[in-house]
């Protein structure tokens, strides 16, 4: 197994350098051996769990519940129910995202359809709601 600078697992995992050095720092990543000559020397089972973090990250947990699946994954033994019910609870997460959304979509497609092109801005809907004003002229 060869062993890596910070340059080429950053490289293979697609991230910058400094990603690779928060993630060493916030622990989710060990801190790899040094040579003599003080650099660092990266396993390259390195770029596999910082693309683990990458996919963990783009279905949105957070550092913390990702240090936590890592956690999961490392310890032997571990029933995947922690891991579905983690999961469980970012997708209800999400879908109360999603439902906040198209809530605020709602109201906006409102304010847009109320707002007129030709009408002065001291008669403009949108400017009313957003100072919580009722609009009189409306």
């Amino acid at each position: 197994m060869q062993s890596m600078t910070i340059g080429r697992v950053a490289q293979a995992a697609a991230v910058g350098v400094e990603t690779v050095r928060f993630y060493e720092r916030e622990g989710l990543i060990p801190e790899p051996p040094r040579r003599s000559s003080g650099y660092r020397q990266y396993p390259p089972s390195t770029v596999a769990r910082l693309l683990f973090i990458k996919r963990a990250k783009g279905l949105g947990f957070t550092l913390k519940e990702i240090r936590q699946l890592l956690g999961l994954r490392i310890e032997q033994g571990q029933a995947c129910g922690q891991v579905r019910a983690a999961t469980q609870a970012k997708l209800v997460e999400v879908e109360t995202k999603i439902a906040d959304l198209q809530r605020l979509a709602a109201v906006l497609a409102e304010l847009v359809a109320a707002c007129g092109d030709q009408r002065p801005t001291s008669d403009c809907p949108v400017l009313y709601a957003l100072e919580g004003e009722p609009n009189e002229t409306a």
